[in-house]
């Protein structure tokens, strides 16, 4: 939420002091007739835009390294996350007994391709992939691939730590 109210107020910062300049610039192209003021309220005020400017200029620079370390610790857990799940497959094909061909097709099956691009992939019949496919659920226990897949949901759900968020982030 603290983000939200520092981007609004990064935005609001830079359009004020860009709204004065270029205000400025296009009430005297377009031969606009204003009040003359003082030069010392003058400067005042190009110096309290130029400052405006700056400031958005460095609230921007550190929203922008804030969300690039976020995005730095999401692909750390993205990668933790996909290295716990391969290491989770391995160990569930290992005590299944798949053969190797079958490792093959039960990745596949885990990431959504269908029989027919499977067999695409493996250059086997849709035959052998279905025939692989049953002897996988066979031997994970399941009836199906939405079960396949709820085993490893399951087991990576209940090994993960809960999920908490700082304050601000």
């Amino acid at each position: 939420m603290r983000v939200n109210y520092l981007i609004l107020l990064m935005v609001l910062v830079q359009a004020v002091g860009a709204l004065f300049f270029i205000g400025d610039i296009a009430m005297t192209v377009l031969g606009i007739p204003r009040q003359p003021i003082d030069w010392q309220t003058r400067e005042m005020l190009e110096i309290g835009a130029a400052v405006a400017l700056l400031i958005g200029l460095v609230l921007s620079g550190a929203l922008l390294i804030q969300s690039q370390r976020r995005l730095g610790r999401a692909e750390a857990q993205l990668q933790r996350a996909s290295a716990a799940f391969m290491d989770l497959m391995d160990q569930n094909f290992t005590q299944w007994g798949l053969t190797p061909a079958e490792r093959d097709v039960a990745f596949f099956v885990l990431k959504g391709f269908s029989t027919q691009e499977i067999s695409g992939f493996r250059n086997t019949s849709e035959g052998t992939v279905k025939a692989q496919t049953n002897a996988i659920y066979r031997k994970a226990g399941v009836s199906g691939r939405g079960q396949l897949l709820s085993l490893f949901i399951d087991d990576l759900i209940a090994d993960s730590p809960p999920c908490s968020e700082k304050d601000g982030d």
